[in-house]
């Protein structure tokens, strides 16, 4: 079973799996393609960006990271993530 951190919300997944099956997306996509609305995958994004899960590829796009990878083949607890500076 994934191990989710408390700042997670259920749309996390959804939108993990998504960018690990189709590759990198924008938040119009993951919504075209069964995830949430863009506002709310917007939002989720930028957290998951926050705590390393994925990856701002350039601005609106999204990729997944060797952590969000992890996360999703539960070998990952993602309550154990640090959020990381915003350095831009």
């Amino acid at each position: 079973m994934r191990k989710a951190a408390e700042w997670m919300v259920p749309s996390d997944d959804r939108i993990l799996e998504l960018i690990r099956e189709y590759g990198n997306l924008t938040p119009q996509a993951i919504n075209e393609l069964g995830g949430p609305v863009p506002d709310h995958a917007s939002t989720r994004c930028s957290k998951l960006v926050k705590h390393g899960l994925l990856t701002r590829i350039s601005r609106g796009l999204y990729g997944i990271t060797d952590d969000g990878l992890a996360y999703l083949d539960e070998e990952l607890d993602a309550s154990t993530l640090e959020p990381v500076e915003d350095d831009g």
